[in-house]
């Protein structure tokens, strides 16, 4: 029998809807993950920005951003909730056994979250009810509270890729545990780093590229320049900072989980002067088909040396190692990943290129165009990232230590199909209402604009009562455009072309 045929046959029957329902979650969640992280640093550069110049359209673009960012949290709760309890719900055997050993990270995230809700809340209705200088000062922790989320779920991934803090008694259950060994595994530096900037680029890309549809459609002001710039410039400091992590993570997985970085290039036999392969199939019998070929390149960027040995998955037993599906599976994602990465450090190269020459923006139509599909491709190369990550693990879900079928839950598989239906039809309509309440606040927000234009007035979060208590309306008096009355307001228009009314 195939082999993956055969351990597909062994595996228990609620492995296929329980792995299904993780997946489809994890891969929803991680969609709202870049703009959680790294939201509110982008926000408050642009509200500092704004600040610091007297700039009325930086501040504007601060305030909308910030109500984006707080109804992407709200979206995140219940993503991010539904995931704690599917580790509970789905993988007993997992938390039942180390839950002691790793569960520090998720308990540090709880903590984040918390703290995170309680910042983003004092932030959001902070304008115009603080002094300027103490609103912009209690959203500084923001980010510093984003990047505590990420490291306590990080810790806890790096953990399961690189398990160590503990001794095992004679039944096999963890004791003396070391917090700090658990926490800072060999795994845990390289994947939080290349995590963090990962979310910073995709984040960047994703905020700017809404700004480039708009220039292409013809909105050439300054409140469009500098709404694509800000973010674009964050993601363009950070891309080739994270193509260099890209590599050290790359180098970190050779060194410490060979038998993923097999898998991942599709190694078969241990040897030297290894060739790369851009995507093609591996077979069962070891040989690889399709893709292009490229001689000794995976000893060199394994060791920088085409000397350097690789070690093959035939070196372990079948049923210790990613099948060749999966192994085929990990290599696509992994190059895509790495594709798109390529591709978006040239589009940075471009608009580093054309601002050092000319001290502007490009002003090719393609370059929006590809600056408009820049969030899109980065929320891929995340989405193949975590695949990459997680597949590249199987079949173990600690490694070496815990398999996936020894881990996964009881119930019957016909309640977890149903589980799946239901939670696939809650996340439709989840994000359908994200969807609708970005699209209205838009709406609103243009609509307040072409008002304030044709009345020839400006007015932002920032200008007639700076920060302090809103003009009192006269019963049955509807607000003004801008004036931030009522939910989801915008707070006044796009300024003209040098940002002034």
């Amino acid at each position: 029998m195939h082999t993956t045929l055969h351990l597909l046959a062994e595996a228990p029957p609620q492995m296929l809807p329980a792995r299904s329902l993780m997946a489809f979650t994890l891969a929803s969640h991680i969609i709202l993950v870049p703009m959680g992280v790294a939201l509110p640093l982008i926000t408050l550069i642009m509200h500092g920005y704004g600040l610091r110049r007297g700039d009325a359209t930086a501040l504007l673009l601060a305030r909308r951003w910030s109500a984006v960012m707080a109804v992407q949290f709200a979206i995140g709760v219940v993503t991010g909730t539904v995931l704690s309890f599917e580790f509970g719900l789905l993988w007993p055997g997992l938390m039942g056994r180390w839950g002691d050993v790793f569960g520090i990270g998720f308990g540090v995230e709880a903590w984040a979250f918390f703290l995170e809700a309680v910042l983003i809340a004092i932030y959001l209705y902070g304008w115009r009810r603080l002094p300027a200088r103490t609103h912009f000062l209690l959203g500084l922790p923001l980010p510093a509270t984003a990047l505590l989320g990420a490291f306590g779920i990080l810790a806890a991934n790096s953990w399961m890729n690189t398990p160590q803090g503990f001794s095992l008694d004679s039944e096999g259950n963890p004791v003396d545990v070391d917090v700090r060994k658990a926490i800072f595994t060999p795994m845990f530096g390289p994947q939080y780093w290349h995590f963090v900037v990962a979310m910073l680029v995709t984040a960047g890309f994703v905020v700017a590229g809404v700004y480039a549809v708009g220039w292409l459609r013809g909105r050439r002001d300054r409140y469009h320049r500098l709404g694509f710039t800000v973010p674009f410039t964050v993601a363009a400091v950070f891309t080739p900072v994270q193509f260099m992590l890209g590599d050290a993570i790359a180098r970190a997985v050779f060194q410490k989980q060979p038998v993923k970085f097999a898998a991942m290039e599709i190694v078969w036999n241990t040897d030297t002067h290894v060739p790369e392969y851009l995507f093609g199939r591996l077979h069962p019998d070891g040989t690889v088909t399709g893709g292009i070929k490229i001689p000794q390149l995976d000893s060199i960027l394994a060791g920088f040396s085409p000397d350097t040995e690789v070690h093959g998955l035939s070196d372990v037993p079948a049923a210790d190692r990613p099948t060749v599906a999966q192994a085929t599976l990990i290599h696509w994602t992994f190059d895509i990943m790495v594709g798109i990465g390529s591709v978006l450090l040239l589009l940075v190269i471009w608009y580093a290129f054309v601002w050092w020459r000319r001290r502007r923006l490009p002003a090719s139509p393609w370059f929006y165009r590809s600056a408009a599909c820049a969030g899109v491709a980065s929320v891929i190369a995340v989405e193949c990232g975590w695949i990459t990550t997680e597949v590249g693990r199987q079949p173990w879900i600690v490694y070496e230590n815990m398999r996936v079928a020894e881990a996964v839950t009881g119930a019957r598989s016909s309640t977890l199909w149903t589980m799946f239906g239901l939670v696939v039809v809650v996340y439709v309509l989840i994000f359908g209402s994200f969807l609708a309440v970005l699209l209205k606040m838009r709406t609103r927000w243009r609509q307040d604009d072409e008002r304030s234009l044709e009345a020839g007035t400006m007015v932002t979060p920032e200008t007639g009562t700076p920060y302090g208590p809103r003009a009192a309306v006269a019963a049955g008096d509807a607000p003004a455009a801008g004036s931030g009355d009522g939910p989801g307001s915008g707070d006044g228009p796009a300024p003209t072309e040098d940002g002034r009314p």
